[in-house]
């Protein structure tokens, strides 16, 4: 009798232990182990992180760090950590966090805008990929690179056509140049590729022109017509006398792409830079900005017209009106300078 109740003792003991035991595996790897209230939450693991730093990007997301890492050991992903975009669900438990870092690596889009410069647009794309600015900028100014592409420094930003895009968060600088690559080769499909023969033009260069639309008017219906303006005085062989590449060059002389030129003085006709398109014939040896699609196709389909000067509209504001013939051009550009002085505006 004796034994037989100590026997029940240690089964009861055991049955005790395996029920501590159960509840302990269940609040370790089945138990909703979040701390956020919203629906989701975003988590970025930098290329080579330790453990610690994984705990460090989750830490104010869940509860019980500890078990976190409990079973991020018995399931082995703190041997082989992968970097990138994850998204956490509400209530998920540990199992479940561990199972979406080791293969659910979610792609962000990026986006960029009409950046002047590669030191721009490389600033801007460190904020949204892992890459910094630094290793973004020389990918984009390899020599090596820019050679085998048949780019020099100032048609290298020929290659970044504004946009939005899908790039995995932990993509280096020069997977993300080399997909720019890819895209850029993808838009200049034969079509466009023949439309700028047409025109006698190279891809650089009707980037380089798309870039002067695309400062002149921020009117896409627009476009077409302005694009057509310039490309009817490489037509006759005149200058472009386009304002934006002055402003352009004289940010480039100075090193001051920050500052804000809201009028061109006669004075800066004169500056000596290959951009003065008041001083040297044809198009700029690149691009004074990156133009939108909307701009480059306006290039390559401009409006057919006789119009060979405009001015902004002072009557309405965005727009230009357009003239065949220097005097008309004069009248409009009297009525916009009169506009010009009563604002004030020197610079």
């Amino acid at each position: 009798m004796y034994i037989k109740k100590i026997l029940i003792i240690i089964v009861l003991l055991g049955a005790v232990g395996m029920g501590a035991f159960a509840w302990y595996v269940y609040n370790t790897a089945f138990s909703g182990n979040t701390a956020f209230n919203n629906k989701e939450a975003h988590v970025y693991i930098p290329t080579n992180a330790t453990i610690n730093d994984v705990v460090a990007e989750l830490g104010p997301l869940l509860r019980d760090t500890e078990t976190f890492v409990t079973i991020a050991n018995q399931k082995k992903y703190t041997s082989n950590i992968k970097p990138g975009h994850f998204i956490i669900a509400k209530g998920m438990t540990n199992n479940d966090i561990v199972n979406t870092l080791r293969s659910r690596n979610i792609p962000i889009n990026i986006k960029f805008n009409n950046q002047e410069r590669l030191e721009d647009l490389a600033g801007h794309i460190s904020k949204q990929i892992e890459a910094d600015s630094i290793s973004l900028l020389k990918s984009m100014h390899d020599p090596q690179f820019l050679k085998e592409e048949g780019l020099t420094e100032e048609t290298a930003l020929c290659l970044y056509i504004p946009n939005t895009y899908e790039f995995y968060w932990n993509s280096s600088a020069e997977t993300f140049r080399n997909r720019m690559k890819t895209e850029y080769e993808r838009f200049w499909n034969e079509s466009r590729i023949q439309k700028a023969k047409s025109l006698n033009l190279s891809k650089e260069q009707v980037m380089a022109l798309a870039a002067i639309v695309q400062k002149e008017t921020a009117k896409v219906d627009e476009r077409p017509r302005v694009a057509g303006v310039y490309l009817n005085r490489l037509k006759a062989g005149m200058l472009l006398q386009a304002d934006p590449t002055v402003i352009y060059a004289i940010k480039r002389e100075s090193g001051d792409y920050n500052q804000i030129i809201k009028r061109v003085l006669y004075k800066d006709l004169e500056l000596d830079s290959p951009y003065n398109t008041y001083k040297y014939a044809g198009v700029p040896p690149g691009p004074i900005t990156m133009p939108d699609i909307s701009s480059i196709d306006a290039v390559l389909n401009p409006e057919k017209h006789d119009y060979y000067y405009f001015v902004a509209d002072v009557t309405n504001f965005g727009y230009h009106k357009f003239a065949k013939s220097l005097a008309q051009h004069n009248v409009n550009k009297a009525e916009y300078v009169r506009w010009v002085n009563s604002q004030g505006l020197n610079r």
